[in-house]
């Protein structure tokens, strides 16, 4: 494997509210500390990363000048899928902007080898006002593709995206689930060396996210192109990536393997340690929710059950900031065709849309017995926000057996068709014997 991707001593600063320095003495001044390799002699003695901490300490120190980012070092093989994690303002973006070259480093520098497609926000390298059709080809010719090669990859893409009734149509009016599933379609499809994604698939449906992801595996296993991808999803990061960057304050402060790097990454972010222990491995966080556990139980068990005992399908979740029509549930699904049997929030029998205060949640949805048959069924978790589009389901699942003991006549031994086996209540009477009629 051939190193694709190598990051020297990147720094990135900034100007707060200020486009330049505003005097032609420090632009002189950072130009020759940069040609010479040195610190920018602008930047006060001292001050920490985005001003936060200095002020915090009431250290009185103040600066007009903030690194975004600070010596970050890396290199990425060929056919590597790499996670970078952070907090809002840890320089995520900032960092993906400068190896797409949509921005310069303030100091080191970036070997690319290869094609770069990025799809960095909602849209990204699209005109308005051209139709789906003309930006893919739009987007082809930027990355140097001929009419030749796109016209070989066009079906493709657009089956992929989803939006064939309104290709001809300009992107302008697309809805941003839309926006973000072409967009995709066309980095992922128009062969680039390397692939780089931020956390626009949150945009996209719980299918699309599924289908995203798993194109992003082809590309990289099958076809040995390099993937950065940024998340705040961290089961979709430990199902996605081989390797975990964080991101703190604009500084690399871990370079790993991914399941030890969500645990440091999700402990850093625990506001309720005096409740959870510091092993806690949390299944999905965000700026608004994390789901502490999942789990599903009949007696004790939590993968075997009988069809004529009721089970539980219990949750676990923390709720950082008051919210507004916060719901969480579950598809059950048949794990034999993949038929969503159906789909149940535990806000469902709730008049109107209400309000979810902060606070550590348990919810449990009540299975009643004699419902479903002899098989296996899949439980995938569901989390959604009224008025936003927010789905895990397919992220996170369990799969559990049911077994009949004692419930529906096993004298006929035949599976009989359909997924689910309620028990009915029959009654039967002779109305008429034989010889009378």
């Amino acid at each position: 494997m051939s190193t694709v991707i190598q990051v020297e001593n990147i720094s990135k600063q900034y100007r707060l509210g200020i486009v330049g320095t505003n005097t032609i003495k420090d632009d002189v001044s950072r130009l020759w500390a940069r040609l010479r390799g040195k610190e920018d002699p602008t930047l006060k003695i001292g001050v920490e990363n985005m001003l936060a901490k200095s002020q915090s300490e009431n250290t009185g120190l103040r600066s007009d000048y903030v690194w975004a980012l600070k010596d970050i070092n890396f290199s990425l093989e060929q056919g590597e899928i790499l996670g970078i994690i952070g907090k809002n303002g840890a320089g995520k973006s900032t960092l993906l902007k400068i190896l797409s070259k949509v921005t310069a480093p303030t100091t080191g520098k970036v070997k690319v080898k290869g094609r770069i497609a990025s799809l960095l926000e909602v849209g990204t390298g699209f005109h308005p006002e051209l139709s789906g059709r003309e930006n893919i080809f739009l987007n082809g010719a930027i990355l140097g593709m001929t009419k030749t090669e796109i016209r070989s990859k066009f079906d493709e893409i657009v089956d992929f995206s989803g939006v064939e009734n309104y290709i001809d149509t300009p992107v302008k009016r697309y809805s941003s689930g839309m926006y973000v599933r072409l967009a995709f379609a066309v980095a992922a499809h128009l062969d680039p060396e390397i692939l780089i994604v931020d956390e626009v698939l949150a945009v996209g449906d719980a299918e699309f996210q599924k289908k995203a992801l798993g194109k992003m595996k082809d590309v990289s296993g099958g076809q040995g192109r390099t993937v950065l991808f940024v998340s705040h999803n961290m089961a979709a990061i430990e199902n996605l990536c081989a390797r975990l960057i964080i991101l703190n304050n604009g500084a690399l402060s871990y370079d790993s393997e991914v399941t030890t790097g969500i645990k440091k990454y999700l402990n850093s972010l625990n506001v309720y340690k005096e409740f959870i222990p510091e092993s806690k491995e949390f299944l999905f966080t965000d700026d608004l929710f994390t789901l502490l556990n999942f789990e599903i139980r009949q007696n004790g068990k939590n993968d075997n059950f009988s069809i004529t005992d009721e089970f539980e399908i219990i949750y676990k979740y923390i709720i950082k900031k008051e919210v507004l029509g916060f719901r969480i549930g579950f598809d059950l699904i048949d794990n034999i065709n993949g038929m969503t049997i159906f789909r149940s929030y535990h806000d469902e029998n709730n008049k109107e849309i209400t309000s979810v205060k902060a606070g550590i949640y348990c919810s449990i949805a009540q299975i009643p017995p004699n419902i479903l048959m002899e098989g296996t069924y899949v439980i995938n978790v569901c989390v959604g926000i009224h008025s936003k589009k927010w789905i895990i389901s397919d992220m996170i699942k369990k799969q559990f057996t049911t077994y009949n003991i004692g419930g529906i006549n096993k004298i006929y031994a035949d599976k009989r068709p359909g997924v689910i086996m309620p028990k009915i209540e029959w009654q039967s009477k002779l109305e008429f014997y034989e010889n009378n009629i």
